[in-house]
């Protein structure tokens, strides 16, 4: 297909898309705004989202491991050379699920509890100590305390606290 040229006149004040945005400072399609409302708040109480995440997923245990798949996959792919760490997942969370999912195995510990341990106490121990980048348990119900202490033991460890409601 040709066009014909546009004749000169009409096109010296003009300049083209892709010239318009070259000449103008480039800008920022999206901003940061400062944390406000809710997150501010949550923060100023300790629920701090920088090191505690908190997930519910409902539905048979099949299509909850569907879901988290893809996220602990990218979790167990991580460039930080510590562990992902899975604390007392849910019997469904096996080897093979581990392998089936593409999940980088040797990045992953995979802990369950002992005694008279529970998972919080596990989680928050392994979050402490600083040798997970982010640490998954699955404690329900997780009330503000048991939440407050799995942030504290997180920013200790300079390490993620996600836990997953399963219901």
């Amino acid at each position: 297909m040709h066009f014909p040229a546009q004749p000169q006149s009409h096109q010296q004040g003009q300049l083209s898309l892709f010239e318009a945005f070259m000449v103008q400072p480039a800008m920022p399609l999206f901003q940061v705004a400062e944390p406000a409302g809710k997150w501010a708040q949550a923060g100023a109480k300790g629920d701090d989202p920088e090191f505690f995440s908190e997930m519910s997923l409902r539905g048979s245990a099949g299509s909850c491991l569907n879901l988290l798949a893809p996220m602990l996959r990218e979790l167990s792919e991580e460039q930080d050379a510590r562990w992902l760490t899975l604390i007392a997942p849910p019997s469904s969370l096996t080897q093979a699920w581990l392998r089936d999912a593409g999940l980088n195995r040797e990045r992953i510990l995979l802990l369950q509890t002992r005694g008279t341990q529970n998972a919080l106490q596990l989680a928050c121990e392994a979050l402490k100590l600083g040798r997970s980048h982010t640490v998954v348990s699955w404690v329900n119900p997780l009330n503000a305390s048991a939440r407050q202490q799995l942030t504290n033991a997180a920013r200790q460890g300079a390490a993620q606290s996600l836990n997953i409601r399963l219901g």
